[in-house]
């Protein structure tokens, strides 16, 4: 058969390999879309466990770590990977010292990548592989940027994004997490170079704490971390910017942007993330003020302003931020247990924090406030909370309740150690706070696992159930016999 025209071939008279090429890529195409459709959630955690194994996988070449030394060994390259794509800043080696420039180079990237949040991750990537996204992706997409959400009435353009727009809603998100770790890492250059390190370093560690701070990871990239830096405050302060930034969460950080000079005009999402942060931040600083005021080995030895700057300092890293100018293990008990129920709180939806989220804790503060009432529904900011936010932010407490007891019964069986260090490095791993006892460096083998496993758990876990749950909601046309049982 003649060629056509212009030396062009007809379809059917394309080499065979072309054509074996496209209707693979097809299939896989076709394959990937059916699983975004009929289940984004199981997606979600596929990729997330995707990009935990490669990451694993150049972490244990041996060009990763630093110095003439044999290849990463398995359970430090997994929990390596995972504390990075988890962005959580627990660590079993000296992130300053172990890692070559190449390692360091896949931590960096890394913590950009699991900073963007499991399912907005997951739907670009299902997204560019697929060529469009399912219905039911959209929304989940939508609900994990919290830009749209399901309200009874209509929903202000300010509330909610429409479905089509949520593709551009997830670049946007991408392009301001590069802006705003750039202004805090060109911020962060005058207090490095400060400290007698050549531009070259400086430039490298702003750029790793500027990433490190607003995903909320933690990791340090010089051998002494924040503690260098203990009496610069302008560099203390942009550390606490940028993670406070991180923990509010995309939604907010556009409503402010968009609507900052008229805040009737914010969804009640945005007012109760604000309103609870900042109650758990002032609460979280005046507690750790009172009961460590008089420990020598933390705040006692310094003067009331520096320990006031440090206490504020530190509740700020609890919302999942993991940076520590004092040694965690040198904390009161009391001390401890505080700064475990901050950690478990974490931050706001759709954010770079872990933990249940605050928007959890304020759904069922309010539903509390409303049975204590005799109110027939929960209301917040002159709106109503619909019932199904209150089971969903039961689920989630207890699906993080559950890790955490599961967890914390494994690591003391394994490692005899003190309850309370225990539960403090576990409850940082659940929810990819990063601050620790000193307990998960001396971790054996299966220890690391238990913990690399925890971290996984606690930053997918709590964002597939919600999406689970809401998206196996059902109509049901009867209503079975009612009967109270004996509750408190």
């Amino acid at each position: 058969m003649a060629a056509q025209p212009g030396g062009r071939r007809r379809p059917s008279q394309r080499p065979l390999g072309a054509r074996q090429r496209r209707s693979w890529l097809a299939g896989v195409r076709e394959a990937v879309d059916s699983l975004v459709r009929t289940s984004p959630a199981r997606f979600a955690i596929l990729i997330f466990a995707g990009l935990i194994g490669i990451t694993t996988l150049l972490l244990s070449l041996p060009i990763a770590r630093a110095g003439e030394v044999s290849a990463t060994p398995l359970a430090d390259a997994l929990f390596t990977a995972t504390s990075t794509i988890c962005v959580t800043g627990l660590t079993t080696v000296d992130m300053a010292t172990y890692w070559s420039p190449f390692g360091n180079a896949v931590i960096f990237i890394g913590m950009n990548i699991g900073g963007m949040g499991v399912l907005t991750m997951a739907s670009i990537l299902g997204l560019v592989v697929s060529r469009r996204l399912g219905l039911r992706a959209r929304l989940i997409a939508a609900s994990d940027t919290n830009a749209a959400r399901a309200h009874a009435g209509p929903v202000s353009e300010q509330q909610a994004i429409r479905l089509g727009e949520v593709g551009g809603l997830l670049a946007t998100v991408a392009l301001s997490t590069l802006a705003i770790e750039f202004v805090i890492f060109v911020g962060m250059i005058p207090s490095v170079l400060a400290q007698g390190y050549d531009f070259g370093t400086s430039v490298w560690y702003s750029a790793y704490y500027s990433v490190s701070a607003f995903t909320n990871t933690g990791f340090n990239p010089n051998p002494q971390g924040p503690v260098e830096f203990f009496d610069d405050y302008w560099f203390q302060s942009l550390m606490m910017l940028a993670v406070f930034l991180g923990s509010l969460g995309f939604p907010v950080i556009f409503a402010l942007l968009r609507t900052w000079r008229v805040p009737r005009r914010w969804s009640v999402h945005v007012k109760l993330t604000l309103t609870t942060t900042i109650s758990l931040w002032i609460a979280g600083a005046l507690a750790l003020l009172v009961l460590e005021y008089d420990n020598p080995k933390t705040y006692g030895a310094f003067g009331f302003g520096k320990t006031l700057y440090e206490a504020f300092f530190m509740s700020t890293m609890t919302r999942s931020g993991g940076f520590a100018t004092i040694d965690m293990a040198d904390l009161y008990g009391s001390s401890l247990l505080v700064t475990d129920m901050l950690m478990f709180v974490g931050g706001g939806s759709a954010s770079t924090a872990g933990g249940i989220k605050v928007t959890t804790l304020a759904v069922l503060f309010l539903a509390a406030y409303a049975e204590a009432r005799g109110a027939p529904a929960m209301e917040a900011f002159g709106r109503r909370i619909p019932r199904d936010m209150l089971r969903l932010a039961v689920s989630v407490v207890l699906w993080g309740a559950t890790i955490v007891a599961v967890s914390t019964v494994i690591i003391v069986q394994i490692t005899k150690a003190p309850l309370d260090f225990v539960l403090f490095d576990v409850i940082s791993a659940f929810a990819t706070c990063g601050l620790s006892t000193g307990l998960t460096e001396s971790l054996p083998p299966e220890g690391k696992y238990v913990m690399a496993a925890t971290m996984f758990m606690g930053r997918v876990g709590t964002v597939t159930l919600a999406a689970a749950l809401a998206a196996a909601q059902r109509r049901q046309l009867f209503k079975r016999p009612e009967e109270r049982p004996i509750v408190g």
